[in-house]
């Protein structure tokens, strides 16, 4: 079986989702807004080079979103990947999610996106497998913070070594980012997709396939 793995924000959607995700809920609530200032000393604190992506990401929940009931979320996830899909992502992401689907390869998608939608998108995508970054929650209401590392550079490389421990064989990835070549060069075919131009000349010395998707 060969493996077919997509990263998330930049690669299958033109943008990042998590931020337009809090916002579109924000817009919904407008009186959780003054909550999610509370986001502000972490958004410092990564400007300032004290605390990674992370962290930011757990502070920018917990404040826009904690105590959220998971219905609501649920409903809002919904709504969310439905607009996404229709007008947020590469037509050519599309396609080639296809052909792998067509030629029987095994549809993984792995990004540091949280899961309170990926699995969402990962279902309507048809993958049949899905890693991201895990939130915890308190019985039925968010809690924000993370219940696993932030599924991003070296930590993508561990869960894909963990992934091909259980399914053994060639494996294809495609991802966007500088932080992504950690995990593109340890597969057959690693694909960088719309990268910085510093991103593509680290993936040539890599001898990674770039390629520009619309």
């Amino acid at each position: 079986m060969r493996l077919a793995i997509f990263d998330l924000d930049g690669t299958i959607t033109r943008h990042d989702t998590l931020a337009p995700y809090v916002l579109g809920f924000l817009l919904r609530h407008p009186w959780r807004i003054p909550r999610a200032l509370g986001v502000l000393p972490a958004l410092l604190g990564f400007a300032l080079g004290l605390c990674g992506r992370g962290p930011l990401k757990s502070a920018l929940m917990r404040s826009a979103l904690g105590g959220v009931h998971r219905s609501q979320l649920d409903a809002w996830s919904e709504q969310f990947v439905t607009r996404l899909l229709a007008q947020g992502t590469f037509a050519a992401a599309r396609a080639r999610i296809a052909e792998h689907a067509q030629a029987g390869d095994r549809l993984v998608l792995m990004s540091a996106s949280p899961d309170l939608y990926v699995p969402v998108i990962g279902r309507a995508l048809g993958f049949e497998e899905v890693i991201c970054t895990g939130v915890r929650w308190r019985a039925e209401r968010l809690d924000g913070r993370l219940s696993t590392p932030n599924r991003q550079g070296e930590e993508k490389v561990h869960c894909l070594r963990a992934l091909r421990a259980r399914l053994p064989g060639p494996a294809s990835a495609y991802g966007n980012s500088s932080a992504d070549l950690a995990h593109l060069v340890q597969v057959e075919h690693g694909v960088l997709v719309n990268g910085s131009a510093r991103a593509r000349r680290a993936a040539a010395r890599a001898g990674l396939t770039c390629e520009r998707w619309r």
